[in-house]
């Protein structure tokens, strides 16, 4: 093999459509990133502030920092669980009426307790948690036992999460103002909120899980092929049941952060949680097919759908730009993980 032909081999194994795919959300959250302050510059230059530099952007501020890591703690969450659920080669489209549920339930615990957490009022933590962990049993059990594919029973176990939040909460907001509580926010680390440091914990647990544990190797295992992990002796029913139960959970500590964000808990709290979820899962580089994929992927995804979002509210874009900008990176995010060689048909 001559020289030539040797730097072209290796050209080739380095630019690889599997090394692409690994690395492609990391870079794309990197040109992002670095991509918004040089429009708020060109913006500015244009309006004739010549004195203006790419690092004095507002969009490299710890305050905006700051605000893109708030709004990326709940949805972390959510798309957590949602990772688990996509590993698995199932969906779930359940969370938001979960968190709505998880969300009233605690707010109405929180506030009959003492409503705060030097109180009994705590306890309305791991009870939230629990009633998100039972919306998912109960979601896994109706996808397994009725033998209904899991976009469509979860999708109905949402609009139930929903209907039973607006049957409690009867289209009311409930409040929780418990200072303690609303720390999450309110306290700053190193001039982040608590709530952040919060979810890394979470991620952490999650990373733990999925690398870490039986459940989360078995996880991959059904994602990889239903069939081999029954030969291999593996109870499915049971891996997809624990996976439904452990998203509804995530779901639930979503809800919690969502609640200390805003302090407040309504039947609206878990609205646009599908999207986004959904939208960061699939990003940050986690197959729909199952098997492929984690939780760093999905913390790639979920700041790359904040960064856009933030970033476009500096630079004056409209909403529908945004949108339509996901909407774009989703259908790249699947085109560039899927062979189409061993694809026959796409559903």
């Amino acid at each position: 093999m001559d020289a030539a032909t040797y730097v072209g081999t290796q050209r080739r194994k380095f630019l690889s459509r599997e090394r692409v795919v690994k690395w492609a959300p990391l870079l794309v959250l990197i040109v992002l990133v670095l991509l918004f302050p040089l429009f708020e510059w060109l913006e500015d230059a244009r309006a004739g502030d010549d004195h203006v530099y790419l690092l004095d952007s507002r969009f490299f501020s710890i305050r905006n920092a700051a605000r893109i890591f708030i709004s990326a703690a709940p949805a972390l969450m959510v798309a957590i669980g949602v990772t688990f659920i996509i590993i698995m080669g199932s969906i779930d489209l359940s969370m938001e009426g979960t968190v709505s549920v998880c969300a009233v339930v605690f707010a109405f615990a929180f506030i009959a307790w003492g409503g705060t957490l030097l109180s009994w009022a705590w306890l309305a933590l791991p009870v939230a948690v629990l009633v998100g962990a039972f919306m998912g049993f109960v979601n896994g059990l109706v996808h397994i036992k009725l033998k209904i594919p899991s976009f469509m029973a979860s999708l109905a176990m949402g609009f139930v999460g929903t209907g039973l939040a607006l049957l409690l909460t009867g289209g009311d907001r409930i409040r929780v103002e418990d200072p303690i509580f609303r720390s999450l926010l309110t306290e700053r680390w190193f001039n982040f909120p608590v709530m952040c440091y919060v979810a890394f914990v979470f991620l952490l647990i999650a990373w733990f899980i999925q690398s870490r544990t039986t459940l989360g190797r078995n996880f991959y295992a059904v994602g990889g092929g239903e069939e081999l992990a029954h030969a291999s002796g593996l109870n499915v029913e049971r891996v997809r049941l624990m996976g439904f139960t452990l998203a509804g959970a995530f779901f639930a500590v979503g809800a919690l952060l969502a609640v200390g964000r805003i302090g407040i808990a309504e039947t609206a709290t878990g609205n646009n949680f599908m999207f986004v979820s959904i939208t960061a899962v699939v990003v940050g580089g986690t197959a729909l097919w199952g098997g492929i994929g984690g939780v760093w992927n999905t913390l790639v995804g979920v700041l790359i759908v904040n960064v856009i979002n933030n970033g476009m509210v500096v630079i004056g874009l409209p909403g529908w730009v945004q949108d339509g900008t996901l909407g774009l990176l989703v259908i790249a995010a699947v085109v560039l993980s899927t062979d189409r060689k061993s694809v026959s048909f796409v559903k």
